[in-house]
């Protein structure tokens, strides 16, 4: 089963993008983040006629999560984190896909920090936290696929001394994805390719793209269920450089049924 993680910097403006890829690649099941669309705007028909079935959770303007799946049956288990009923943003969408349990989240970017965006953040990481523990209690294979909005360790930037002050690179966020990690989750990518430079995320300014200063910020985690599995992963980096793409390139992995 091929899963893919993609953050499409909104859905409908880059649909045609979205739909050469799924055309091209062909994976199983799709984690989408940034949909910047409203519940009622998102392109079902064309995900359909695509050959996906979808579930999705909207936001106007901003944020906005969905999982695709293509001839597999999503059984939704949750939109959203418990721990603050104050919570709006469309960020975290759960489905029982071919007997995984796929997590779908984009967590908050937290710039500027320190600050309230940046507070907003830790406090979101904690909640998410929360919940993937009892997701291991459940003893079943579980994939928490997305945009972090983390650089986990210098290896994963370009230039990391650049980012030092930033919300994605703070030593206060390291340490959250390092506490998550501690629970019992592998890092997909870095399981495969422990020392490589890869990225996932160029910037639209200063050809970032062109010089590769990225950044790897979309990941996997894996339960120990299915850490065992794992039998390829990657980045579809070409995609980043469409016309007229997202920021971010397509991230997937392979797991053995």
């Amino acid at each position: 089963m091929k899963i893919a993680t993609y953050n499409v910097n909104g859905v409908n403006g880059r649909l045609p993008v979205l739909l050469r890829w799924l055309e091209e690649t062909q994976p199983d099941v799709v984690c989408l983040q940034e949909l910047k669309a409203p519940q009622e705007k998102f392109p079902e028909q064309a995900i359909k006629d695509a050959g996906y079935n979808a579930i999705w959770h909207g936001q106007k303007s901003w944020n906005g999560v969905a999982i695709l799946a293509k001839d597999f049956e999503i059984k939704e288990l949750r939109r959203g984190l418990d721990g603050d009923p104050e919570d709006l943003h469309s960020r975290y969408i759960e489905a029982m896909v071919n007997n995984v349990i796929i997590g779908c989240l984009y967590l908050p970017n937290g710039n500027p920090a320190p600050g309230p965006k940046f507070d907003y953040k830790l406090q979101w990481f904690e909640r998410f936290t929360a919940h993937a523990a009892k997701l291991l209690e459940y003893d079943l294979p579980v994939i928490l696929a997305g945009d972090y909005n983390v650089i986990p360790t210098e290896r994963d930037a370009y230039k990391p001394e650049r980012w030092v002050e930033d919300a994605l690179f703070r030593p206060e966020t390291r340490q959250a994805f390092k506490n998550l990690l501690a629970q019992g989750w592998t890092d997909a990518i870095r399981k495969l390719y422990p020392d490589e430079t890869i990225y996932t995320f160029w910037d639209y300014f200063r050809n970032a793209y062109g010089r590769n200063a990225g950044l790897r910020i979309d990941h996997f985690l894996l339960s120990p269920q299915v850490n065992g599995r794992l039998k390829a992963a990657g980045v579809d980096r070409a995609v980043r450089g469409w016309e007229k793409t997202s920021d971010h390139g397509p991230v997937w992995i392979e797991i053995e049924d």
